[in-house]
């Protein structure tokens, strides 16, 4: 009995073909739980269509997938000083985001990050005078732009490029090859039609892995059911059961992510209105789960333990049976399943 995510390998494998011809050159991401799929998984799906080059999160996501990933590996987290060394082979390309960080790299292969709108790290345009003597010293191998997935202001992907390569191009540095992330597949076929002599890398992950929600799907088994009737008490807490129904005990709790939710941007009035509505029924012990039953996503008896969940299914529903799968509404990157099944 298990929390197992069912994979339409067919489906799933002719999104990732769509993608991969949408954007030539693709690398692709696996970073933090593999996109809920795992690492070696991904692996496994990368050796499959050939690419030369896969992105990791981290030096330590590298150290295991150079065992199963024999091309390049690029490290998305800049390199700092004093960071704990991890042994990696030469084909593991550093993401540098200071000048210091380049000269500390001498003779590694290096990809160094702008400073794009996100503002989350990168090289600024007044530092790019001092690149020149630090590149010397490493195997240069391109400039990246990490971009925003939104653009409330009206601005333009592109415009943001173009800037950044017309500055590096007045500063005199090397163009050949552009590592760019968050950008359509027309919007990077502008840029490599107006700059034919460099090479755009899209980086993707979240479009490449999960860019079809119905080639997925979560399911926990049911473990146990109990009759139980208005005023029973119940788990740990010993809280009283408000109306008559069951209470079903289910595969998927914390360890698997359940419970676990990374917080969301709201925009709009309902949204925000929901969102506090949430926040107002949590305060009386109401929590609605990620499981449906009955076409329903059903409220938590209590919070979710370590390994399953125990879920209140009234009386006026059909009863579920131990053995009976439910239908989660799991969040990929925070998800952790006890089985991946192809089918």
């Amino acid at each position: 009995m298990a929390l197992t995510l069912y994979v339409d390998t067919a489906r799933w494998r002719a999104h990732q073909k769509s993608v991969i011809d949408q954007f030539p050159g693709l690398i692709p991401v696996c970073k933090g739980n593999g996109y809920g799929f795992g690492h070696e998984r991904l692996a496994e799906e990368v050796n499959r269509f050939g690419a030369d080059m896969l992105a990791v999160g981290t030096t330590y996501e590298a150290a295991r997938m150079k065992d199963w990933f024999g091309g390049d590996l690029l490290v998305l987290t800049p390199f700092r000083r004093g960071e704990e060394p991890v042994p990696l082979p030469d084909r593991v390309i550093r993401s540098v985001s200071s000048v210091d960080g380049v000269h500390a790299l001498v003779g590694a292969r290096v990809v160094i990050e702008c400073m794009s709108s996100m503002k989350r790290h990168g090289i600024g345009e007044h530092e790019l005078g001092q690149l020149h003597a630090a590149i010397e010293d490493v195997r240069l191998e391109g400039f990246a732009l990490h971009l925003p997935l939104d653009r409330t202001d009206g601005s333009d992907a592109v415009e943001e490029v173009i800037g950044w390569m017309d500055r590096l191009r007045a500063a005199r540095l090397p163009l050949h090859t552009m590592f760019v992330s968050h950008l359509r597949a027309e919007e990077l076929a502008r840029l490599q039609q107006q700059f034919p002599q460099t090479r755009f890398r899209a980086r993707i992950g979240t479009r490449l892995w999960l860019g079809d929600h119905e080639a997925t799907e979560y399911r926990g088994a049911v473990l146990d059911v109990t009759r139980v009737t208005k005023g029973d008490r119940f788990g740990y807490r010993q809280q009283r059961v408000a109306s008559d129904g069951w209470l079903v005990v289910v595969a998927g709790g914390t360890s698997h992510g359940v419970g676990l939710e990374a917080p969301k941007a709201m925009h709009g009035v309902m949204p925000r209105a929901k969102g506090v509505a949430r926040a107002g029924l949590a305060t009386v012990n109401r929590n609605l789960s990620p499981f449906v039953w009955a076409g329903k996503q059903r409220w938590f008896a209590e919070p979710p333990h370590m390994q399953v969940s125990i879920l209140f299914v009234p009386a006026d529903a059909q009863e579920p049976q131990v053995g009976d799968e439910l239908v989660a509404h799991l969040r990929h990157t925070t998800t952790q399943y006890d089985r991946l099944v192809d089918r």
